[in-house]
């Protein structure tokens, strides 16, 4: 990778989000995750998403979701626009979190160049 290219890379925000959601609440919180997703891959700066549902392994989340966006300028003009609809629609997250009893864990990450810190 050329150092051009590193460089914007490192300016992509990836938003994990992870999530515990009991078997009676998966269908209504999938579907309000989908409602989301489309909003958020027609907004300038997305790049890509996954929506992903643990197979194995230890630990309670059992959802994720990736959001990769361009810069930090598009991940808050994303940031807001998801606001905005949510008070068109008259959704409210947390509402409906406590409602069907989802926890979350909701995060920025930035890439970084771990080789710089190798001691080889």
């Amino acid at each position: 990778m050329n150092p051009s290219s590193y460089s914007q890379e490192q300016q992509r925000i990836y938003r994990i989000d992870k999530f515990i959601v009991s078997e009676p609440a998966r269908a209504e919180f999938l579907e309000r995750v989908k409602h989301t997703h489309e909003l958020l891959r027609i907004l300038p700066g997305f790049i890509e998403d996954s929506i992903l549902e643990k197979m194995d392994g230890p630990g309670d989340f059992n959802l994720v979701t990736i959001v990769v966006w361009w810069d930090a300028e598009a991940i808050a003009a994303a940031k807001e626009a998801v606001t905005a609809r949510h008070q068109e629609t008259g959704f409210d997250p947390r509402e409906t979190f406590d409602r069907l009893g989802v926890q979350a864990d909701l995060v920025n990450y930035r890439q970084i160049d771990a080789w710089k810190y190798s001691n080889v």
